[in-house]
Parts: C-alpha cells; sequence; structure tokens
C-alpha cells in the first residue's frame, strides 16, 4: 500500500478510534484553527484512491470508514521501516532494540517463551 502523510495518518487515527465518519464529522474533531472542509474532504479522498478507507453514499453526501485496521497499518508500517533502515531483516532490527536497551534479554526470552506456548 502507498505511504501515508502525517496528515492522512491524523485522519485515519480518528476513523480508528471513531469509527464511520462525514467530512463534517472528521472536521469537528479537530482543533482550533480548524483545516478547511474542501481540505478534509479531499485528503480523505486520497486516503479512499490509496485504498485506505471506502465510502456509503446517504442521499448527496458520503460517510467514509477504514479499509485497513489500525493494527494491520502497524504491520506495513513496521515491514516498510525494516526494509529501509536494517535491510529487510528483522533480526537486526531486534538486534537494534536489545542493543539499544529498549528491550532487555529477558524480555526477548519472555517473548521467545510466548512464541513457543502459542505454537504448542
Amino acid at each position: 500500500m502507498e505511504k501515508l502523510t502525517k496528515k492522512e495518518e491524523e485522519i485515519m487515527e480518528f476513523f480508528w478510534d471513531k469509527g464511520p465518519l462525514f467530512v463534517k464529522e472528521i472536521l469537528d474533531l479537530y482543533p482550533e484553527p480548524k483545516p478547511h472542509f474542501n481540505t478534509v474532504s479531499t485528503m480523505v479522498r486520497i486516503l479512499e484512491t490509496k485504498g485506505y478507507v471506502n465510502h456509503k453514499v446517504y442521499g448527496n453526501t458520503h460517510q467514509y470508514f477504514a479499509t485497513v485496521d489500525k493494527k494491520e497499518f502497524g504491520h506495513i508500517f513496521l515491514k516498510d521501516v525494516i526494509n529501509k533502515f536494517f535491510g529487510n531483516s528483522y533480526k537486526n532490527a531486534v538486534s537494534a532494540l536489545v542493543s539499544d536497551e529498549e528491550i532487555s534479554p529477558e524480555d526477548l526470552k519472555d517473548l521467545l517463551n510466548d512464541i513457543e506456548n502459542d505454537k504448542n
């Protein structure tokens, strides 16, 4: 899937938190100063062309909804980061987390135990 801009990710967060929304409802979720209605509408249509949202028609308006859940998006993003920064090696990514003390060796052992237990 195509990458998202920060603003597009922000709109996706609204969908993931609130569910299906009309553009007016998305606009209401923004703090002041709010973006222009047409700006939000355009961004939602871009998200639709990228495959992240779809819509249902209600009269002359559209209600949009996410077609990609947050977890799936996280996996897509993680794969991209691992490919770009760790030579497509999950081992290198985990090694970096351990060496930077973002995850302890004990946590890593617990994770491996959890994986082994899930297999059984």
